[in-house]
């Protein structure tokens, strides 16, 4: 059985190195693009199991990749990993499609952590055994659920 396939898309030759080494490392098969475009041509070819992806790219940013994505129906989970990190970003990226948002710098560990979460698939809703469950259960409407990123700052001071 092969590995999974994490597809990289990154124009920073020192962040993309250290990103696809640590996640070679830990056991993927890792490829990548440096811009929006080659990323959309990868993702056709390769079918990733995930996607890491840059928002400042030349020729096509991050956000144009998800609309991309978006408009010819690949849903690839997606963890934004950007040295833009305001909440205006965030929310965009999310509402895109991203499924996680990790700001840069990152530590080794965070990644790892994030790809895994990433990977995983959501658990089977459980069957109800009364006549509630014979009703269809709408589906929640918008993006999927939202994983932000994990706040490694201060402790909150208390008075």
């Amino acid at each position: 059985m092969g590995r999974t396939r994490i597809l990289i898309v990154e124009d920073d030759p020192i962040i993309l190195d250290l990103i696809t080494t640590r996640l070679d490392i830990a056991g993927y098969d890792t490829y990548f693009a440096r811009d929006g475009f080659e990323g959309l041509k990868r993702l056709h070819e390769l079918r990733p199991s995930a996607l890491v992806l840059d928002i400042n790219m030349p020729r096509l940013d991050g956000f144009g990749v998800l609309r991309r994505m978006r408009q010819e129906g690949l849903n690839t989970p997606t963890m934004v990993l950007t040295a833009r990190n305001q909440p205006d970003d965030v929310k965009k990226a999310i509402t895109l499609g991203a499924r996680d948002f990790l700001a840069k710098p990152f530590k080794d560990e965070q990644l790892l952590q994030r790809v895994g979460r990433l990977l995983r698939k959501a658990p089977a809703r459980p069957v109800r055994s009364t006549k509630a469950a014979l009703k269809p259960t709408p589906e929640p409407e918008g993006p999927p659920p939202v994983m932000l990123p994990i706040d490694d700052g201060p402790e909150p001071f208390l008075l």
